[in-house]
């Protein structure tokens, strides 16, 4: 439950509306690219207000007021607006991946549904967050109240990262292979539940196979290879039953035809979200600024709060049929939101179209060198012309933005130009030795010509 804000903090909370305003008045403004400087003139005026808002509170006791929620917004959204400028190597861009992550595992957490190779890639990639705010924080590149705020952030992910793998330590060996097949099967089963139309032909294989995993059992226990009884029963049995009710609510969807009415525009809200995200996930490197994902997070967010003791209910308290596939929504919706957060180069929004022209044209000499001639130098031209044309947007070996400033992924940038212009090198030579390959054999062919036949010459002489 929120606390009221105090009167020293009030000053503050008013200070960092008018943040968040501007920042949601840059991020609607499609206009014009963002500009580092106006990211970075917002970044300095919030870690202003925290640095008063540390001055008048204390370490030891927590708060949660009007002032957290809003502070926790307005970082979120700023580290979207650091993914869009290309600072994703700088301790800001990191929050709102934290964020992400932190969303994700909280529902991991709840389903228990979840393997060792599902939490490896996030031990790594918090491994990789922990490196760039550590380096942040060595070199004093970024204010302390921000480091700590993140370090604070990080913790928590962590710890309930650390949680999530001692669960899965407890499973005696015997149990690893039942377990893996269990959390695939609900997968399955979850994700046919979200689909419509009958599903008795993917049904069936899915259900005998929890048959033949049920039928291992003796007395409801799973049996070790010498007949004892292994430790952490609890999960691989819950997750077994957990398994059957999925599949007596599709067999109820399918009879129903739907989801329950009073969940009908939340499962309509989550499909249309999800649509658009996957959308995105596809062409991401043309169409995305970092910052459009903040309304589908707000959005889902607001789903989520729907939500009592993890279940979503009608008017009347009740819990309609349907839980499994919105719930299978919502954390496919968060998933892309962090898949697409994870992707996020190190290229400025006004590099990036740059970065993709590049990406496609090394494509295209690839593939031209892959497959071969014959070809002409006119055949090269449209890819000469275009690196011709991005070349000449460089000033002193530099791609400058519009109001001057060097934008993020220069390095990349020049990365891709040079391998391009390599490729298009390699394809010249490979067309001059064709050349001189014809010209020798027409060379050998005129000296055969003029050779006189022996049997000719002595009928003549005859």
């Amino acid at each position: 439950m929120t606390t009221p804000v105090s009167p020293e903090e009030l000053p503050i909370l008013e200070a960092v509306i008018g943040i968040r305003n501007r920042l949601t008045a840059l991020k609607k403004d499609r206009g014009e690219f963002i500009k580092p400087s106006d990211v970075n003139s917002l970044y300095q005026a919030v870690i202003k207000q925290v640095t008063k808002l540390n001055d008048v509170r204390d370490d030891t006791t927590p708060y949660n007021n009007r002032l957290d929620t809003l502070l926790a917004d307005v970082f979120n959204l700023l580290s979207l607006f650091f993914l869009t400028i290309g600072k994703t190597k700088e301790a800001p861009a990191t929050y709102s991946q934290l964020a992400s992550m932190r969303q994700i595992l909280d529902h991991m957490d709840e389903s228990a549904v979840y393997n060792e190779s599902d939490l490896n890639p996030f031990r790594r990639r918090l491994d990789g967050l922990r490196n760039i705010i550590k380096n942040d924080a060595d070199s004093g590149k970024h204010s302390q109240a921000m480091t700590k705020l993140l370090e604070r952030q990080l913790g928590d992910c962590d710890a309930l990262l650390t949680r999530l793998q001692d669960n899965l330590a407890v499973l005696s060996v015997e149990l690893v292979p039942i377990h893996e097949r269990l959390v695939n099967i609900r997968r399955k089963l979850v994700a046919l539940a979200a689909k419509e139309g009958s599903h008795k032909a993917e049904l069936k294989p899915l259900q005998d196979e929890l048959r033949r995993i049920d039928s291992k059992r003796v007395d409801g226990k799973f049996l070790g290879p010498g007949g004892n009884i292994p430790a952490s029963q609890a999960i691989c049995s819950s997750l077994l039953e957990e398994c059957f009710d999925v599949i007596q609510e599709i067999r109820a969807q399918e009879e129903s035809k739907n989801v329950a009415p009073p969940l009908k525009p939340i499962h309509d809200r989550l499909t249309e979200l999800r649509a658009e995200l996957e959308g995105l996930a596809l062409t991401h490197r043309w169409t995305l600024r970092e910052t459009d994902l903040w309304n589908y997070s707000l959005s889902l967010q607001e789903v989520d709060k729907m939500r009592i003791d993890g279940k979503f209910v009608d008017s009347e308290g009740n819990q309609p049929q349907g839980q499994y596939v919105l719930l299978y929504l919502l954390r496919r919706c968060y998933g892309v939101i962090y898949r697409l957060l994870s992707s996020s180069e190190p290229v400025s929004e006004e590099l990036m179209p740059v970065a993709n022209k590049l990406s496609t044209v090394k494509k295209c000499l690839n593939e031209v060198l892959k497959y071969g001639g014959p070809f002409n130098p006119r055949d090269l031209y449209p890819y000469q012309l275009a690196l011709y044309q991005i070349d000449s947007m460089r000033k002193d070996g530099k791609f400058v933005g519009v109001d001057g400033s060097i934008p993020e992924g220069q390095g990349i940038v020049m990365a891709h130009l040079n391998e391009c212009h390599e490729l298009l090198e390699m394809l010249k030579q490979s067309m001059d030795g064709d050349e001189e390959v014809e010209e020798d054999e027409e060379y050998t062919d005129d000296d055969e010509a003029q050779i006189p036949d022996s049997g000719a010459t002595s009928e003549s002489e005859d």
